[in-house]
């Protein structure tokens, strides 16, 4: 997992940003819209719906906007029917790469996707090939280490999360899905800021790619998917020192 959280907060950093161009808006619209149509317009009875409006809320998406979109979820407002889809692929130095994404059109999102593998060093692999490396976790980036590394590993253990690691000035905090949302609330009611916290597939096994060129590509190749209309999330398990992740990522 090593460089995983520092490209986890070099991510949520630029999603901000794309919040202000209407790209985040737009992902964020199709979450709130399938989770609601899949779960109940109740939030706290749908725990993927409320980690949506969650990012809503972060990406500051108007109240109305978000309830229009739950409201396209439950059929109360007319909206176009997504699917969701899984694409699974290799990238540079064989970094798995697993893509999820939700779409109008399966065939014509395929077929982008594949396109742009294929011109940036991926490749895409059969259903299953990569998708046994990765199990659904909650995770959580925390910078603000002031309340001390034992206190901060008592709070998350308590609250049901199942590892916690320091690497370097950040802590990573891992759960069980149906924790992320006590884990977060353990934290916001001791005041303690995290810099993310998403639902995630977590790689058992990592592949270390040290190579500065292959390191660049990678990273150039997963924000080009990333960047793709109909794409929610693309995770990889390579592990790319955190110096060269800064310099491939720009930072």
């Amino acid at each position: 997992m090593a460089g995983h959280s520092k490209w986890a907060g070099i991510k949520h950093k630029k999603a901000i940003v794309d919040a202000q161009r209407g790209k985040t808006f737009s992902k964020i619209n199709r979450e709130l819209t399938v989770a609601a149509r899949m779960g109940g317009r109740d939030p706290a009875a749908n725990p993927r719906l409320r980690l949506a409006i969650g990012k809503a809320r972060e990406a500051n998406m108007p109240k109305d906007t978000i309830e229009k979109a739950v409201q396209r979820g439950t059929g109360d407002l007319p909206g176009v029917s997504y699917e969701e889809i899984v694409m699974e692929a290799y990238g540079q130095g064989g970094v798995a790469i697993l893509i999820e994404g939700l779409t109008d059109n399966k065939n014509r999102t395929s077929a982008e996707l594949r396109s742009i593998l294929h011109k940036h060093g991926g490749n895409p692999a059969g259903a299953g090939s990569v998708s046994w490396l990765f199990q659904k976790r909650g995770l959580i980036t925390l910078s603000d280490l002031s309340a001390g590394e034992d206190r901060l590993l008592e709070l998350a253990l308590e609250a049901g999360a199942e590892d916690f690691k320091v690497d370097g000035a950040q802590a990573l905090i891992t759960t069980p899905p149906g924790a992320l949302e006590a884990v977060k609330q353990a934290f916001e009611s001791q005041r303690i800021p995290f810099d993310t916290a998403e639902l995630a597939m977590v790689p058992s096994t990592s592949v270390r790619v040290e190579d500065p060129a292959a390191a660049k590509g990678l990273l150039g190749l997963l924000e080009l998917l990333e960047e793709h209309d109909d794409v929610q999330a693309v995770h990889a398990n390579f592990d790319i020192p955190d110096a060269l992740l800064g310099e491939a990522a720009g930072g």
